[in-house]
């Protein structure tokens, strides 16, 4: 009997907006387990066709690339919702189910068009996660999300256009990069992972999010993007350097920033990066490489974020400058939040030294020197930004005066899964080798390799406690790159609004004149109607066009 993980999750959470708050917790965290035990037995077929204007959509592809996503995104829901389980806005819950039942459909999907609207859906979702807060900020940060993925999506769609228009094939496997469609699909891969110079969606978006949606959101979206490159362009050269410029980045930015999500939102992007890096490898190890590590980062991020996010949940501060000392009121949370610090720096006996090592042994046995020598030196990086300066800022440095104490329990059992979690794959790495896509032959745990990992990483922390005085964080705002956009589009949005106003202020004109001589006494008011007709915003035109555009491109494809 085939169970579509995926459908169950959104289902559950469009039947969260019409029940109580306590749906989810005795109905939407069991069912999740069951799925989660239920996707660890699932065997490799293929199931759920439906054909639509005479091509066959594949709701339900399991193989080993898909097998590994899915079970990391429904053990991310079920961590999620425990995590959550107490969030006074049930909305929240429900679009954050809605939103990872997506993200399990869309790597269920073996054609491009399941893949895409899936993938439109998770984009919808997430932007109502953002907007969960209420806040000026989270809604400007909503805003301008929507808006970048909904170019992404754009991108794809006429990418995927394209492609089943030459090729009359919509199954989706690896993609000739060469073919100018393919291209566009590849860019808008590439917006949603996160790449440079792409890649300030992630820090402006997810700290403006809830305690628990930031959680949500750093599992699916960038993960997602990750398995579409993996599974449409493996071995795709350019990729490697994509991958190293993320990696860089995101360490420059997360040692500038004051704001402890923002820190773990920079280091997304960093550890992106080296997802990227093992696809562009493209090998069996390297592909085995970023798909541990798109796992492992899954876990040991979301335990960050949960630590970050108890700290917020507990004393309403999220900057730096603000916090320090919690070790002595938040020992638990502080605990967990050093395991996962661990992880993401590749310590010994986590599941990041794992994966990562992976990917950089690809690096070497391609003989590919530099690139090793890159993946080498950002490790160092990450150990010092995520690492060190998190937990040491935020638990460690001097004594703010603030006494919180620990979390409530179902915020500290979530902590404590991922932090086991973190450990176990570390310790025993075969329980990760089992669902990779290609059979493992690889042993992390040599005395070389463990030794240079510790140096390495001892060396990293000597440095971050020399220039201590220089990464002590003060009130300061970071331009990214993002501010060379924001600039000339805000004018070009001002144009583009006054052009929409002068246009309807001439219908509204005409359409009052012509209501008034013909129909306007004898059927309604015209003034109303107009009101009514003319007062839609400038958002909801630009989403009817979008639909226009969607639609001719549809025509295309069908014709």
């Amino acid at each position: 009997m085939l169970i579509h993980s995926g459908f169950f999750i959104i289902v559950l959470g469009f039947l969260g907006f019409f029940t109580s708050r306590s749906f989810h917790r005795y109905v939407s965290l069991p069912t999740s387990l069951l799925l989660l035990v239920s996707a660890l037995f699932l065997t490799n077929q293929t199931g759920l066709s439906v054909n639509l204007f005479s091509y066959d959509l594949i709701l339900l592809r399991i193989d080993g690339l898909s097998r590994v996503f899915s079970i990391v995104f429904i053990l991310m829901t079920f961590c999620g919702l425990i995590f959550s389980i107490n969030q006074r806005n049930k909305k929240e819950i429900s679009w954050a189910l809605i939103y990872a039942g997506s993200g399990v459909s869309a790597v269920l999907a073996g054609d491009l068009l399941s893949f895409f609207v899936f993938c439109e859906v998770m984009a919808i979702a997430s932007t109502f996660l953002i907007l969960g807060t209420r806040t000026e900020l989270s809604r400007s940060a909503g805003f301008r999300y929507a808006l970048i993925h909904f170019f992404a999506g754009i991108l794809i769609l006429v990418g995927i256009a394209g492609v089943i228009n030459e090729t009359g094939n919509i199954a989706f496997n690896k993609l000739e990069f060469e073919n100018v469609y393919a291209k566009f699909i590849f860019v808008g891969f590439l917006i949603n992972a996160g790449c440079y110079p792409f890649s300030s969606w992630i820090p402006d978006s997810y700290p403006e999010a809830s305690y628990s949606g930031s959680v949500f959101l750093s599992a699916f979206t960038t993960k997602t993007a990750v398995y579409s490159i993996l599974r449409g362009f493996p071995g795709t050269e350019l990729l490697i350097y994509l991958g190293l410029v993320m990696i860089f980045y995101g360490i420059i930015y997360a040692l500038l920033e004051n704001d402890m999500r923002r820190i773990l939102s920079y280091s997304i992007v960093n550890q992106v990066g080296f997802m990227l890096v093992g696809a562009g490898i493209g090998t069996e190890m390297a592909i085995n490489g970023a798909s541990s590590h798109a796992f492992a980062h899954i876990l040991y991020k979301a335990l960050l974020l949960m630590s970050a996010g108890s700290v917020l949940y507990m004393t309403g501060r999220r900057n730096c400058t603000e916090l320090g000392g919690l070790f002595q009121s938040m020992p638990i949370t502080m605990i967990c939040g050093v395991i996962g610090a661990f992880a993401i720096s590749a310590f010994p006996f986590t599941s990041g030294f794992v994966t990562k090592s992976m990917i950089s042994y690809a690096a070497a046995d391609e003989h590919l020197f530099y690139v090793w020598l890159g993946l080498v030196a950002a490790s160092a990086g990450v150990f010092l930004h995520a690492g060190i300066k998190f937990p040491w800022f935020v638990f460690f440095q001097k004594d703010s005066g603030l006494r919180p104490p620990d979390p409530p329990g179902n915020m500290r059992l979530a902590m404590y899964i991922l932090s086991a979690l973190c450990i176990l794959l570390g310790v025993f790495p075969g329980a990760i080798y089992s669902i990779l896509p290609y059979e493992v032959d690889y042993e992390p745990y040599t005395v070389s390799h463990v030794l240079f990992q510790l140096q390495l990483l001892l060396f990293a922390g000597f440095a971050f406690f020399i220039m201590l005085p220089l990464l002590k964080r003060t009130q300061t705002i970071s331009l990214d790159c993002d501010w060379i956009v924001r600039r000339p589009l805000r004018k070009a949005f001002f144009i583009v609004e006054r052009i929409f106003d002068q246009a309807q202020h001439q219908i509204k004109e005409s359409v009052t004149v012509l209501l008034k001589r013909r129909f306007a006494k004898k059927i309604f008011d015209a003034k109303k109607i107009v009101k009514i007709t003319m007062g839609m915003p400038t958002n909801i035109m630009v989403l009817s066009l979008q639909i226009i555009f969607f639609t001719f491109l549809l025509i295309i494809v069908i014709s």
